[in-house]
Protein backbone atom coordinates (compact mmCIF):
# COMPACT_ATOMS: atom_id res chain seq x y z
CA UNK A 1 0.00 0.00 0.00
CA UNK A 2 1.20 3.53 -0.72
CA UNK A 3 1.51 6.36 1.74
CA UNK A 4 -1.80 8.24 1.73
CA UNK A 5 -1.73 12.02 2.16
CA UNK A 6 -5.10 13.69 2.79
CA UNK A 7 -5.16 17.47 2.52
CA UNK A 8 -7.60 20.27 1.88
CA UNK A 9 -9.09 23.30 3.56
CA UNK A 10 -10.80 23.37 6.93
CA UNK A 11 -14.25 21.83 7.42
CA UNK A 12 -14.07 19.46 4.44
CA UNK A 13 -13.97 16.12 6.28
CA UNK A 14 -10.26 15.26 6.33
CA UNK A 15 -10.41 13.63 9.77
CA UNK A 16 -13.37 11.43 8.85
CA UNK A 17 -11.77 10.30 5.59
CA UNK A 18 -8.48 9.55 7.31
CA UNK A 19 -10.20 7.41 9.93
CA UNK A 20 -12.25 5.45 7.40
CA UNK A 21 -9.25 4.76 5.16
CA UNK A 22 -7.19 3.73 8.20
CA UNK A 23 -9.88 1.23 9.10
CA UNK A 24 -10.02 -0.12 5.55
CA UNK A 25 -6.27 -0.40 4.97
CA UNK A 26 -5.06 -1.09 8.49
CA UNK A 27 -3.37 2.27 8.84
CA UNK A 28 -2.45 4.86 11.43
CA UNK A 29 -2.85 8.61 11.10
CA UNK A 30 -0.02 11.12 11.27
CA UNK A 31 -1.61 14.48 11.98
CA UNK A 32 -0.34 17.31 9.80
CA UNK A 33 -1.77 20.40 11.46
CA UNK A 34 0.43 23.20 12.77
CA UNK A 35 -1.98 24.05 15.61
CA UNK A 36 -3.21 20.61 16.71
CA UNK A 37 0.32 19.93 17.96
CA UNK A 38 -0.38 22.14 20.99
CA UNK A 39 -1.63 20.69 24.27
CA UNK A 40 -4.83 22.17 25.65
CA UNK A 41 -5.83 23.72 22.33
CA UNK A 42 -8.50 21.23 21.38
CA UNK A 43 -11.73 23.03 20.56
CA UNK A 44 -10.32 25.97 18.60
CA UNK A 45 -8.11 23.72 16.45
CA UNK A 46 -10.88 21.17 15.77
CA UNK A 47 -8.61 18.48 17.19
CA UNK A 48 -10.28 15.08 16.65
CA UNK A 49 -11.98 13.66 19.72
CA UNK A 50 -11.63 10.06 20.89
CA UNK A 51 -15.07 9.39 19.46
CA UNK A 52 -14.09 10.82 16.06
CA UNK A 53 -10.85 8.79 16.00
CA UNK A 54 -12.88 5.56 16.45
CA UNK A 55 -9.92 3.70 17.90
CA UNK A 56 -7.54 4.59 15.06
CA UNK A 57 -4.08 5.55 16.33
CA UNK A 58 -3.33 9.25 15.73
CA UNK A 59 0.20 10.62 16.01
CA UNK A 60 1.45 14.18 16.65
CA UNK A 61 -1.56 15.54 18.49
CA UNK A 62 -0.84 17.54 21.66
CA UNK A 63 2.94 17.14 21.53
CA UNK A 64 3.99 20.74 22.25
CA UNK A 65 3.43 23.32 24.97
CA UNK A 66 1.54 26.38 23.69
CA UNK A 67 4.29 28.67 24.98
CA UNK A 68 6.99 27.07 22.85
CA UNK A 69 7.54 27.87 19.18
CA UNK A 70 6.87 25.12 16.68
CA UNK A 71 8.30 24.98 13.18
CA UNK A 72 8.18 22.89 10.03
CA UNK A 73 11.66 21.64 10.89
CA UNK A 74 10.52 20.38 14.26
CA UNK A 75 7.45 18.78 12.70
CA UNK A 76 9.55 16.80 10.23
CA UNK A 77 11.97 15.80 13.01
CA UNK A 78 9.03 14.32 14.96
CA UNK A 79 7.06 12.89 12.03
CA UNK A 80 9.89 11.23 10.10
CA UNK A 81 10.67 8.52 12.71
CA UNK A 82 6.95 7.75 13.03
CA UNK A 83 6.59 7.43 9.26
CA UNK A 84 9.64 5.17 9.08
CA UNK A 85 8.33 2.99 11.92
CA UNK A 86 4.94 2.53 10.25
CA UNK A 87 6.55 1.56 6.97
CA UNK A 88 8.88 -0.89 8.72
CA UNK A 89 5.90 -2.54 10.44
CA UNK A 90 3.87 -2.76 7.24
CA UNK A 91 1.30 -0.27 8.54
CA UNK A 92 -0.18 2.18 6.03
CA UNK A 93 0.77 5.75 6.97
CA UNK A 94 -2.09 8.19 6.46
CA UNK A 95 -0.95 11.80 6.71
CA UNK A 96 -3.94 14.02 7.42
CA UNK A 97 -4.13 17.78 7.75
CA UNK A 98 -4.46 21.18 6.21
CA UNK A 99 -0.90 22.45 6.75
CA UNK A 100 0.46 21.91 3.26
CA UNK A 101 3.91 23.23 4.10
CA UNK A 102 4.40 20.52 6.74
CA UNK A 103 3.04 17.79 4.47
CA UNK A 104 5.31 18.73 1.58
CA UNK A 105 8.38 18.96 3.79
CA UNK A 106 7.75 15.51 5.29
CA UNK A 107 7.18 13.79 1.96
CA UNK A 108 10.13 15.52 0.33
CA UNK A 109 12.41 14.57 3.22
CA UNK A 110 13.47 18.17 3.76
CA UNK A 111 16.72 18.79 5.59
CA UNK A 112 16.71 21.89 7.74
CA UNK A 113 19.49 24.07 9.05
CA UNK A 114 20.21 23.39 12.71
CA UNK A 115 18.43 25.41 15.36
CA UNK A 116 20.44 28.43 16.49
CA UNK A 117 22.18 28.57 19.82
CA UNK A 118 20.67 30.92 22.37
CA UNK A 119 23.86 33.00 22.27
CA UNK A 120 23.67 33.46 18.49
CA UNK A 121 19.98 34.34 18.61
CA UNK A 122 20.50 36.88 21.41
CA UNK A 123 23.47 38.41 19.58
CA UNK A 124 21.51 38.92 16.36
CA UNK A 125 18.50 40.29 18.20
CA UNK A 126 20.76 42.72 20.07
CA UNK A 127 22.26 43.85 16.75
CA UNK A 128 18.74 44.37 15.37
CA UNK A 129 17.75 46.48 18.37
CA UNK A 130 20.97 48.48 18.21
CA UNK A 131 21.23 49.07 14.46
CA UNK A 132 17.71 48.64 13.12
CA UNK A 133 15.96 46.69 10.38
CA UNK A 134 17.59 48.47 7.43
CA UNK A 135 21.11 47.71 8.66
CA UNK A 136 20.32 44.04 9.26
CA UNK A 137 18.71 43.64 5.86
CA UNK A 138 21.76 45.30 4.30
CA UNK A 139 24.02 42.86 6.19
CA UNK A 140 22.04 39.96 4.74
CA UNK A 141 22.21 41.46 1.23
CA UNK A 142 26.04 41.48 1.34
CA UNK A 143 26.20 37.68 1.24
CA UNK A 144 22.69 36.63 0.20
CA UNK A 145 21.18 39.28 -2.08
CA UNK A 146 18.69 36.76 -3.45
CA UNK A 147 17.04 36.18 -0.08
CA UNK A 148 17.33 39.84 0.92
CA UNK A 149 15.48 40.90 -2.24
CA UNK A 150 12.47 38.77 -1.21
CA UNK A 151 12.22 40.30 2.25
CA UNK A 152 11.22 43.71 3.54
CA UNK A 153 11.98 45.64 6.70
CA UNK A 154 9.04 44.18 8.59
CA UNK A 155 10.31 40.60 8.12
CA UNK A 156 12.37 40.54 11.32
CA UNK A 157 11.95 36.82 11.95
CA UNK A 158 12.91 35.80 8.39
CA UNK A 159 15.87 38.20 8.18
CA UNK A 160 17.29 36.94 11.45
CA UNK A 161 16.75 33.31 10.46
CA UNK A 162 18.57 33.84 7.14
CA UNK A 163 21.51 35.36 9.01
CA UNK A 164 21.44 32.43 11.44
CA UNK A 165 21.51 29.85 8.66
CA UNK A 166 24.61 31.37 7.10
CA UNK A 167 26.35 31.67 10.47
CA UNK A 168 25.55 28.05 11.37
CA UNK A 169 26.18 26.33 8.05
CA UNK A 170 28.38 28.55 5.95
CA UNK A 171 25.73 28.43 3.22
CA UNK A 172 23.19 31.11 2.48
CA UNK A 173 19.46 30.55 2.84
CA UNK A 174 19.06 30.80 -0.94
CA UNK A 175 21.70 28.07 -1.42
CA UNK A 176 19.80 25.82 0.98
CA UNK A 177 16.60 26.49 -0.95
CA UNK A 178 18.19 25.66 -4.32
CA UNK A 179 19.64 22.40 -3.00
CA UNK A 180 16.23 21.47 -1.60
CA UNK A 181 14.49 22.03 -4.93
CA UNK A 182 17.02 19.83 -6.73
CA UNK A 183 16.51 16.94 -4.33
CA UNK A 184 13.82 14.45 -5.49
CA UNK A 185 11.01 13.57 -3.05
CA UNK A 186 12.02 10.99 -0.46
CA UNK A 187 8.56 9.41 -0.28
CA UNK A 188 6.00 8.62 -2.94
CA UNK A 189 2.45 9.23 -1.77
CA UNK A 190 -0.98 9.49 -3.27
CA UNK A 191 -2.37 12.94 -2.58
CA UNK A 192 -6.09 13.12 -1.91
CA UNK A 193 -7.42 16.65 -1.52
CA UNK A 194 -10.92 17.36 -0.28
CA UNK A 195 -12.72 20.48 -1.41
CA UNK A 196 -16.08 22.05 -2.20
CA UNK A 197 -16.40 23.43 -5.72
CA UNK A 198 -19.38 25.34 -4.35
CA UNK A 199 -17.48 27.96 -2.35
CA UNK A 200 -20.68 29.18 -0.68
CA UNK A 201 -21.24 25.71 0.78
CA UNK A 202 -17.68 25.59 2.07
CA UNK A 203 -18.11 28.97 3.75
CA UNK A 204 -21.39 27.84 5.25
CA UNK A 205 -19.66 24.82 6.78
CA UNK A 206 -16.89 27.03 8.14
CA UNK A 207 -19.44 29.31 9.80
CA UNK A 208 -21.20 26.31 11.32
CA UNK A 209 -17.89 24.98 12.64
CA UNK A 210 -17.09 28.28 14.34
CA UNK A 211 -20.55 28.37 15.94
CA UNK A 212 -20.08 24.77 17.11
CA UNK A 213 -16.69 25.57 18.63
CA UNK A 214 -18.27 28.34 20.67
CA UNK A 215 -21.07 26.04 21.79
CA UNK A 216 -18.48 23.44 22.79
CA UNK A 217 -16.75 25.92 25.10
CA UNK A 218 -14.04 27.71 23.11
CA UNK A 219 -14.17 30.75 25.41
CA UNK A 220 -13.63 28.55 28.48
CA UNK A 221 -10.74 26.81 26.72
CA UNK A 222 -9.05 30.17 26.11
CA UNK A 223 -9.58 31.19 29.73
CA UNK A 224 -8.02 27.90 30.89
CA UNK A 225 -5.01 28.40 28.66
CA UNK A 226 -4.36 31.89 30.00
CA UNK A 227 -4.92 30.76 33.60
CA UNK A 228 -2.40 27.94 33.08
CA UNK A 229 0.30 30.44 32.15
CA UNK A 230 0.13 30.50 28.37
CA UNK A 231 1.37 33.91 27.24
CA UNK A 232 -1.00 36.10 25.27
CA UNK A 233 1.80 36.83 22.77
CA UNK A 234 2.71 33.15 22.26
CA UNK A 235 2.64 32.07 18.61
CA UNK A 236 -0.03 29.48 19.41
CA UNK A 237 -2.36 32.16 20.76
CA UNK A 238 -2.14 34.10 17.49
CA UNK A 239 -4.04 31.34 15.71
CA UNK A 240 -7.41 32.08 14.14
CA UNK A 241 -10.09 31.54 16.77
CA UNK A 242 -7.84 32.42 19.71
CA UNK A 243 -6.44 35.88 19.08
CA UNK A 244 -9.86 37.31 18.22
CA UNK A 245 -11.49 36.08 21.43
CA UNK A 246 -8.53 37.18 23.51
CA UNK A 247 -9.57 40.69 22.52
CA UNK A 248 -13.05 39.93 23.88
CA UNK A 249 -11.60 38.83 27.22
CA UNK A 250 -9.43 41.96 27.28
CA UNK A 251 -12.42 44.20 26.55
CA UNK A 252 -11.03 45.28 23.17
CA UNK A 253 -13.76 43.69 21.05
CA UNK A 254 -17.32 42.47 21.31
CA UNK A 255 -18.23 38.81 21.16
CA UNK A 256 -20.20 39.34 17.96
CA UNK A 257 -17.38 41.23 16.23
CA UNK A 258 -14.85 38.58 17.24
CA UNK A 259 -17.10 35.79 15.95
CA UNK A 260 -17.42 37.51 12.58
CA UNK A 261 -13.65 38.08 12.48
CA UNK A 262 -12.97 34.37 13.11
CA UNK A 263 -15.33 33.37 10.31
CA UNK A 264 -13.76 35.86 7.90
CA UNK A 265 -10.24 34.84 8.92
CA UNK A 266 -11.10 31.18 8.41
CA UNK A 267 -12.41 31.91 4.93
CA UNK A 268 -9.23 33.76 3.99
CA UNK A 269 -7.12 30.91 5.36
CA UNK A 270 -9.14 28.45 3.31
CA UNK A 271 -8.24 30.34 0.14
CA UNK A 272 -4.54 30.12 1.03
CA UNK A 273 -4.87 26.39 1.72
CA UNK A 274 -6.51 25.77 -1.67
CA UNK A 275 -3.81 27.80 -3.42
CA UNK A 276 -1.13 25.67 -1.75
CA UNK A 277 -2.71 22.30 -2.60
CA UNK A 278 -3.27 23.35 -6.21
CA UNK A 279 0.52 23.48 -6.62
CA UNK A 280 0.53 19.70 -6.98
CA UNK A 281 -0.55 18.61 -10.43
CA UNK A 282 -0.77 15.00 -9.29
CA UNK A 283 -3.33 15.59 -6.56
CA UNK A 284 -6.62 13.71 -6.73
CA UNK A 285 -9.43 16.15 -5.99
CA UNK A 286 -12.42 14.86 -4.04
CA UNK A 287 -15.24 17.33 -4.57
CA UNK A 288 -17.83 17.14 -1.82
CA UNK A 289 -20.16 19.37 -3.82
CA UNK A 290 -20.41 16.67 -6.49
CA UNK A 291 -20.36 13.72 -4.09
CA UNK A 292 -22.72 14.71 -1.31
CA UNK A 293 -22.84 11.25 0.28
CA UNK A 294 -19.60 10.76 2.24
CA UNK A 295 -19.55 7.06 1.37
CA UNK A 296 -19.14 8.13 -2.26
CA UNK A 297 -16.10 10.18 -1.28
CA UNK A 298 -14.60 7.13 0.44
CA UNK A 299 -15.29 4.96 -2.62
CA UNK A 300 -13.73 7.56 -4.93
CA UNK A 301 -10.67 7.77 -2.69
CA UNK A 302 -10.31 3.99 -2.78
CA UNK A 303 -10.45 3.96 -6.58
CA UNK A 304 -7.69 6.57 -6.74
CA UNK A 305 -5.58 4.60 -4.27
CA UNK A 306 -6.02 1.37 -6.23
CA UNK A 307 -5.06 3.08 -9.50
CA UNK A 308 -2.02 4.71 -7.89
CA UNK A 309 -0.91 1.43 -6.32
CA UNK A 310 -1.29 -0.43 -9.63
CA UNK A 311 0.67 2.18 -11.55
CA UNK A 312 3.40 2.13 -8.91
CA UNK A 313 3.61 -1.67 -9.11
CA UNK A 314 4.00 -1.59 -12.91
CA UNK A 315 6.87 0.88 -12.62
Amino acid sequence: MPIIAIGGPTATGKTALGVQLAQIYGGEVISCDSMQVYRGMDIGTAKPTAEEMQGVVHHLLSVADPNEPFSVGRYVALAEPILQDLLARGVTPIIVGGTGLYMDALLKGEQFAPAPSEDLRRSLEADWDAHGAAAMLARLAEHDPETAARLNLSDRKRILRALEIEALTGKTASEHERLSKLRPPKYQAIRLTLTYADRAELYRRIDLRVDQMLENGLMDEIRRLIASGVRRDATAMQAIGYKEFLDVLDGKSTFEAATDAVKQGSRRYTKRQLTWFRRHADTCWLDRTEYTDFSEIVSLARRHITAFDSEKSVK
